[in-house]
């Protein structure tokens, strides 16, 4: 596959488009950083508060097999912006940034006439490069406004910014980034109200550290909260890095009780980003576009919460990619669909939605079809690609450098495949949570060669 050239994508752009049958809407991407898809109520997780998710799942398609492209910031954003695995796009770890001659959505929908918008955290690493979105403002943005000392009291009570200790901070509203970025996404709206736009409305939670506002924290009992499975022997009889990096961190060690204190953090940070969604689609609807308007959620990958004795992500279990969908178009059909989604797929679906052009050149295929009806060749497999971070994975960066660690999953399977390390192949069908490592399985021999063979295939795609 040859992706477009930035040149080849501006001349298609330029180029008349193919007259479409659906409207021409506005976008509304709602984004949030680190949002497993099994908290949030539409879900089914009956202990986190989503009213506000609940509300935008119930006037959406939900879909429940999307998953990310890759399991860390950086490359899942620059995956889903471009429709192109990291391999391709080139920003593979958290310290890359995305090459500025990579066309994205925001420039797509900007050269067709569109304003586009990036409100919050994109993570594009070097914030001088806007990438096709012509209003854009970030964390550093949200700081200059704040006076000194307010800044300096925020970091003193958030501490490390991978923190998982969870713990309510009795401070404003004023004092936290998604609260700002929320009412910059609304005074986005107002302005662009009569003219087609394209607004990307990304939120920092429920990433760590795990301190959202106290009235969040305080509406979670830790000691009544349920803890996934966490045998006393996890992670032994897989890829030793995932061992190694939890215990490091003493996540591996933690015991039951302050885990739920942890997860209680996790939960209030979710309802935080799910109050501001609110305020966002809120306004969307008070100015009546969203008669006019497709709007997206989900999240660049999910938090393991202490499953497998571990936090954030960095890994393939289900927890960390496995990510909530939701797409809501005006008029358009509802419900639930369990076929499988990759994230790159997001961008020429939505640019068929939006009554675009179709996009050709991307790893990410349209699955507007499948939303409408319409004849539709379901994906047997997703993929998913990790290349090690530098001082996030293990301190001393044993494995940076090396081939990545790479997942196909079907139906049935689920192969993590490192050409250099032991492997792990689970069979989700008789074991979902991922605790037997059937790697040496007679067996599945087959199986495992199978999807070793797509593994290779697909890190090789150009």
């Amino acid at each position: 596959m040859t992706a477009l050239s930035r040149r080849s994508f501006l001349q298609a752009a330029a180029a008349p488009a193919v007259v479409s049958r659906r409207p021409r809407y506005n976008l509304l991407f709602l984004m949030s950083d680190q949002h497993q898809k099994a908290a949030a109520g539409c879900y089914g997780n009956r202990e986190v508060k989503t009213p506000r998710i609940d509300a935008l799942a119930a006037d959406s398609v939900r879909f429940t097999g999307t998953y990310c492209p890759s399991p860390v910031c950086v490359p899942s954003r620059g995956s889903l912006i471009t429709g192109l695995y990291a391999h391709k796009h080139g920003a593979r770890i958290l310290q890359d940034a995305l090459p500025a001659d990579i066309p994205t959505i925001g420039h797509y929908f900007a050269e067709r006439g569109y304003s586009t918008g990036a409100i919050g955290k994109m993570h594009f690493v070097d914030e001088t490069r806007k990438h096709g979105f012509a209003h854009r403002l970030n964390e550093q943005d949200f700081r200059r406004q704040m006076p000194p000392d307010a800044n300096r009291r925020m970091r003193e009570l958030l501490g490390d910014t991978g923190g998982i200790d969870g713990l309510g901070i009795d401070l404003g509203p004023e004092y936290f980034d998604d609260n700002w970025f929320a009412d910059q996404a609304v005074q986005f709206l107002r302005a662009h109200r009569d003219k087609p736009f394209c607004l990307w409305a990304s939120f920092l939670h429920p990433h760590t550290p795990f301190r959202p506002m106290k009235r969040y924290f305080d509406m979670y009992t830790p000691e009544s909260l349920t803890l996934p499975k966490r045998p006393a022997n996890d992670l032994e009889g897989g890829f030793e890095g995932h061992l190694i990096r939890a215990k490091e961190r003493g996540w591996y060690q933690q015991p039951d009780d302050e885990a739920r204190v942890s997860v209680a953090g996790y939960y209030g940070n979710i309802s935080q980003m799910d109050a501001n969604l609110g305020t966002v689609y809120d306004a969307l609807r008070e100015l009546g576009l969203d008669k006019n308007t497709v709007v997206v959620y989900t999240s660049d990958h999910g938090e393991m919460a202490s499953a497998h004795r571990s936090y954030t992500k960095h890994n393939m279990f289900e927890e960390s990619v496995a990510v909530p969908l939701m797409i809501s178009v005006p008029d358009g059909p509802r419900g639930l669909r369990h076929e499988f989604i990759e994230q790159i797929d997001l961008f020429p679906t939505l640019a068929e939605l939006c009554g675009l052009d179709a996009v050709k050149g991307l790893h990410g295929r349209s699955f507007t079809n499948l939303m409408e009806g319409g004849s539709y060749t379901r994906r047997e497999f997703v993929y998913s690609e990790y290349w090690f971070c530098r001082t996030v994975f293990t301190r001393d960066n044993r494995y940076v450098g090396k081939p990545p660690l790479l997942m196909v999953r079907t139906d049935r399977y689920k192969l993590n495949y490192l050409s250099w390390a032991r492997c792990e192949l689970y069979d989700l069908q008789t074991d979902p949570g991922e605790f037997t490592n059937r790697i040496d399985d007679p067996s599945l021999q087959d199986v495992r060669r199978e999807l070793t063979r797509i593994a290779e295939r697909q890190l090789a795609l150009a």
